[in-house]
C-alpha cells in the first residue's frame, strides 16, 4: 500500500474559530516535473520510451488548457474531470446590465473533481480509505508506531482535514487538493 507522510501543525490564525487546534497536513517528499513523470511511466514495463511519453504528456497539457479555455470540461476516465470556475470580486454588480468582466471578475480557476464512479472512485473520502498514513515525526524519531491505515483512527483522522478546499464565487464545489478549512472559511496550507 502507498504511504502518505503527514505532519501535525497548530492553527496560529488568532481570528480563526479553530485557533490553537491541531490539523494534519500532507508532507510531500518531492514534486515530479513532466520529464520525471514520463521517465517513471516509461519504467513501468511500457513499450514507449521516456521521450514518447513526455511528448504525449506535453500534448495533453496543451490540449487540456485549450479545451478548458473553450468552455469545455475534460474527463479523464478513472482519474476525474478538469473544469473552470470563475472567482468574482467581492460585492458584485448592483445590476445585471452593469456587470463587467473587466471590473467584476477576479480570477479564472482550473478545478479538478476526482472520479466518483463506483469502481474507480478516488473522491476524497474513498482516497482516504486507500491510503496508509505515517507521521513524519515518527520517522525522524525512528519509531514505527506512526503508521496507520486509511481506516484506522490513530493517524488518518488527523490528516483528513488536509484534502478539501472550495471554490470562490463559482457556486461549484470541487476538490483541488488544497488545505483544509474550518468553520470560518480560513484555509490552512
Amino acid at each position: 500500500m502507498a504511504k502518505i507522510l503527514y505532519e501535525v501543525k497548530q492553527n496560529k490564525a488568532d481570528k480563526s474559530k479553530a485557533f490553537g487546534k491541531w490539523f494534519g497536513y500532507v508532507k510531500s517528499l518531492e514534486t515530479l516535473n513532466t520529464r520525471r513523470l514520463a521517465k517513471h511511466i516509461s519504467e513501468h514495463g511500457s513499450v514507449y520510451t521516456q521521450d514518447v511519453v513526455f511528448g504525449v504528456l506535453e500534448k495533453f497539457r496543451a490540449c487540456l488548457i485549450e479545451m478548458l479555455l473553450d468552455s469545455k470540461k475534460v474527463k479523464i476516465d478513472g482519474l476525474g474531470t478538469f473544469y473552470c470556475t470563475i472567482e468574482n470580486q467581492k460585492g458584485g454588480a448592483d445590476q445585471k446590465d452593469k456587470f463587467s468582466v473587466n471590473t467584476h471578475l477576479k480570477a479564472l480557476h482550473i478545478r479538478f473533481m476526482p472520479e466518483q464512479e463506483q469502481e474507480m472512485n478516488i473522491s476524497s473520502r474513498e482516497f482516504l480509505k486507500q491510503a496508509e498514513f505515517i507521521n513524519v515525526e515518527s520517522l525522524l524519531k525512528g519509531d514505527d508506531t506512526g503508521a496507520s491505515g486509511g481506516t484506522s483512527n490513530s493517524g488518518s483522522s488527523q490528516s483528513a482535514n488536509s484534502g478539501n478546499s472550495g471554490n470562490s464565487g463559482s457556486g461549484n464545489s470541487g476538490n483541488t487538493g488544497g488545505g483544509g478549512n474550518d468553520d470560518d472559511g480560513v484555509t490552512y496550507d
